[in-house]
């Protein structure tokens, strides 16, 4: 089969096709014919900086949809032929792919292969940050970092759903910004000066939720718009800054609480929880409409320019490699 093979951290050109053996399932686990794989910013920081890389070579993707091919010892919920999405630990850019069956989900009736590749990672992600970390209630005020990339388009979908009174997005550049109002948001904001500008949108109080998957500099500013009783939830690094850290000096004034979420530690440590997660997540899209827009499909062979359209920050909603 053909998969994409990293030999040497680097740039994009590191990503290649090599003609590898197909896998085999092996006790509790499905393998999958691969038609769709999502392209993730983790996928781009395995790449360039070895980000949760155990040793080389190395095959990214994190989630695929597709059919099942065969299941291994002890799968009863399964069967050869299902469409299926997947969230994997890696090796997802390729034909055929081994999965946990605790991590394998049905595609839920009426939706596409196509759309089934965008469910695995980024709505359960979005879900979890504002329903199970962040505590969202209806009133509350939410702030989304990364506004009209994937998580930040369901995020703002989902924020609106859950009854917030009013959902502000950050943006790189306001070039996206049409793109994020399209997703819940009532104000979308430029990076640079989006603290000034959500304290004058909220009257100087400041917001309840705050998401945050950029982290260093962004983290500090965005912790500065947290108000009273409000909650900060940090889901990634991409800055490639220092760890935050975060002391009574910065939450007992406003008693803000601060905390942090990771679908691949989930998925890694509590597979059973990530199921039940992920079950409620894409719920919102058959029964409310949540909508994760694919921006942009490349063939297989053609990974390298999907991680170039990333790196650029240009790029919006959900990026796929067609299998």
């Amino acid at each position: 089969m053909r998969a994409i093979v990293i030999e040497e951290f680097g740039g994009p050109e590191v990503l290649r096709v090599a003609d590898i053996p197909a896998p085999e399932p092996g006790p509790g686990e499905v393998t999958i014919d691969v038609a769709y794989a999502g392209v993730n910013f983790a996928d781009v920081k395995a790449r360039s900086q070895g980000y949760r890389v155990e040793s080389l070579p190395f095959r990214p993707g994190l989630e695929v949809s597709g059919t099942v091919r065969a299941v291994g010892a002890g799968v009863a919920e399964f069967a050869v032929g299902q469409e299926v999405a997947a969230f994997l630990n890696g090796g997802g850019y390729a034909e055929v792919v081994a999965a946990p069956a605790a991590t394998v989900f049905a595609v839920p009736e009426g939706l596409s292969l196509r759309t089934g590749a965008t469910l695995p990672s980024v709505l359960p992600t979005a879900y979890g940050l504002l329903h199970e970390v962040g505590r969202l209630r209806e009133g509350d005020t939410v702030l989304i970092q990364g506004a009209a990339g994937g998580v930040g388009t369901v995020a703002g979908q989902l924020a609106r759903m859950g009854g917030a009174s009013a959902v502000y997005g950050v943006v790189s550049s306001l070039d996206k910004a049409e793109h994020a109002l399209k997703s819940g948001y009532d104000q979308v904001f430029a990076a640079a000066t989006f603290d000034d500008d959500v304290r004058a949108a909220t009257g100087g109080r400041g917001v309840d939720i705050a998401l945050d998957p950029v982290g260093g500099e962004t983290f500090t500013r965005t912790l500065s718009v947290v108000g009273r009783f409000g909650r900060l939830v940090s889901f990634g690094n991409a800055g490639s800054d220092e760890p935050w850290s975060i002391g009574p000096a910065e939450t007992y004034p406003l008693a803000i609480s601060v905390a942090g979420f990771s679908i691949l530690n989930m998925a890694a440590a509590d597979p059973q929880r990530l199921r039940t997660l992920a079950a409620a997540a894409f719920r919102t899209v058959t029964d409310g409409g949540v909508e994760l827009p694919v921006s942009a499909e490349f063939a297989l062979e053609d990974a390298a320019e999907a991680h170039r359209l990333v790196e650029s920050r240009t790029s919006t909603g959900k990026l796929l490699l067609r299998i």
